[in-house]
């Protein structure tokens, strides 16, 4: 009983053993993997049976992720060294100087239109503030856009907005990034864009604007009425030249009566001091007892030259207010008012030059 249970017992605690035993004769054949506590993670490029050259683990050293990665260049083990600034420099320089005497390669172009230059007129007509894109292909639909005098017909035709004449309806377009204002200047404004004295001035209407604007002629302090503002410097040259005879209409407070004949005189010319002055046209718009409120048309512009020719004909202003600039009119523009010209009165502006 006793020797039994023994062996019983033996076996028992010897379990173990006899375990390791069987591993032992099974791995005599072939390697035996080992154990998670027995493993060693200090192995890798660079160690040596003892352990690795710096004493640190292969992880470290890009064996594991997280580590530095090491170049396979230059022999196993080894990290390339960084190229220095002035290495690329000479590299770079070296290039240049390499390709410096070879003509450029022009690649092919890959989509349809592509070899042509310029805009395509519809997106010119749209910054020109003809409408949405669409609604300036329908103008073109309709053949009422032409370039350089040639009616256009077909869609997606390109322009140069600096060297094409574009028109619509017979008016030219204002391509480029122009602006065109016009101002009921009031009674006691300079007209000049900046006063030393610090009196007001048209540039006090348009200190906002992100291009430098300049007035059109000029009107008299007292005056009242149109005044244009652009940034159009041939326009405004050629509105101003006497070459043009662009017209001007003022209306004219003066006491009377006034003979049937003054009409005649005007036309006919007033002697002045700097020479003959004649006016285009002439009419009485109101009459209230002596009180008479005249209009009068000129292509002339110097210097107070309605207020001078009815001063000669004995009849002094009282009041005076320039009602129209060639085709733009006051209307109901209200006192030192500020207003964009609509493209079609540029257009009128332009065809009345010749541009």
């Amino acid at each position: 009983m006793r020797s039994s249970g023994s062996g019983r017992n033996s076996g028992r605690g010897n379990h173990r053993g006899a375990g390791n035993e069987r591993d032992e004769r099974q791995g005599q054949g072939r390697p035996r993997k080992p154990r998670p506590e027995e493993r060693r993670y200090d192995v890798g490029p660079g160690a040596t049976k003892d352990g690795p050259k710096s004493g640190r683990g292969g992880a470290a050293r890009g064996g594991a992720k997280g580590g530095p990665k090491q170049s396979q260049q230059g022999g196993r083990g080894r990290t390339a060294p960084a190229r220095s600034r002035e290495y690329e420099a000479r590299t770079e320089e070296r290039n240049r100087e390499r390709y410096a005497g070879k003509k450029d390669i022009k690649l092919p172009k890959t989509f349809p239109g592509a070899e042509q230059e310029g805009e395509r007129l519809q997106k010119v007509l749209a910054r020109a503030g003809y409408g949405s894109r669409r609604a300036c292909e329908e103008l073109i639909e309709q053949a009422r856009v032409e370039i350089n005098g040639e009616i256009v017909l077909e869609q997606g035709r390109r322009v140069d907005p600096e060297k094409d004449e574009v028109k619509v309806d017979g008016l030219t377009v204002a391509t480029q990034s122009y602006q065109f204002f016009s101002l009921n200047k009031p009674a006691g404004v300079v007209s000049t864009m900046e006063d030393p004295e610090g009196r007001q001035c048209l540039g006090d209407y348009v200190t906002n604007r992100e291009t430098r604007l300049f007035h059109v002629g000029r009107l008299d302090t007292e005056t009242e009425g149109v005044i244009l503002l652009t940034n159009h410097g041939e326009l405004a040259h050629r509105l101003t030249h006497p070459k043009y005879g662009v017209k001007k209409t003022y209306l004219a407070a003066i006491v009377g009566p006034i003979p049937r004949d003054l009409g005649k005189r005007l036309k006919d010319g007033i002697q002045l001091e700097d020479g003959y002055a004649r006016a285009d046209h002439f009419r009485v718009v109101e009459q209230t007892g002596k009180n008479y409120l005249v209009e009068v048309t000129l292509h002339e512009g110097r210097k107070h030259i309605v207020r001078r020719m009815l001063a000669e004909a004995g009849f002094p202003v009282e009041k005076l207010v320039r009602t129209s600039f060639g085709p733009i009119t006051l209307g109901d523009q209200k006192s030192g008012w500020l207003r964009r010209l609509s493209n079609t009165e540029v257009g009128m502006l332009m065809k009345e030059v010749d541009l």
